[in-house]
């Protein structure tokens, strides 16, 4: 009988996906995640490497995800607003994603694996940001990396703390009315952000 590789790269990188979620690097270890998908711990070696690989592997996989999910392009100043607001989703859907990246972010010590490639992606998009506001679609008195980090943060806190946004609003994400009042206040904030700046000094409502 063959033996399904896939199959199994599949449930170790799932099992590896919801451990890391939920305990972070640290406090995650290669036993438990090979007991979360049932095989040997000698295969997770085998096919991801040490745990700080497969750690990596697991955040670059999540994150070329959304990147291909929820791409960014400006061709009006509202596209801002609906990049945000379709990342909200994304987030929403798949809240592992924000524990994943402030799990990293706690144990940061000045440099992440990938980090090379992983900031060509985030300079995608402030490329994307840069363009915009040569064009006069967008507010150009933020730096563009500055901007686009703002319109993420505005839409992946919500995932990432949800204890904060239940203890505001008195409801969590299951509720589906409060869920499209969070999308909404997303997609108004990144509007405002991103909103050109009339040429007479007023602001824009």
């Amino acid at each position: 009988m063959a033996w399904d590789v896939e199959g199994t790269k599949r449930r170790i990188y799932e099992a590896a996906l919801a451990e890391f979620a939920e305990h972070g690097p640290d406090g995650t270890t290669v036993d438990r995640i090979a007991k979360r998908a049932r095989i040997n711990r000698e295969r997770v070696y085998n096919y991801f490497g040490d745990k700080p690989k497969l750690f990596s592997a697991v955040i670059r996989s999540e994150l070329d995800r959304i990147a291909a999910a929820v791409p960014l392009v400006i061709t009006r100043a509202a596209d801002v607003g609906e990049f945000a607001g379709r990342t909200f989703d994304y987030q929403r859907a798949h809240p592992d994603l924000a524990r994943l990246v402030l799990w990293e972010g706690l144990s940061d010590t000045g440099s992440v694996s990938d980090e090379v490639v992983r900031t060509e992606l985030y300079s995608g998009k402030a490329q994307a940001v840069a363009a915009a506001q040569q064009a006069g679609l967008i507010d150009d008195t933020l730096d563009p990396a500055h901007l686009i980090f703002l319109v993420i943060a505005l839409s992946s806190y919500w995932s990432a703390a949800p204890q904060i946004a239940r203890m505001l609003s008195g409801s969590d994400v299951q509720d589906g009315a409060e869920a499209a009042r969070r999308r909404a206040a997303v997609v108004h904030a990144a509007q405002r952000i991103a909103a050109p700046r009339p040429t007479d000094g007023t602001t824009t409502g």
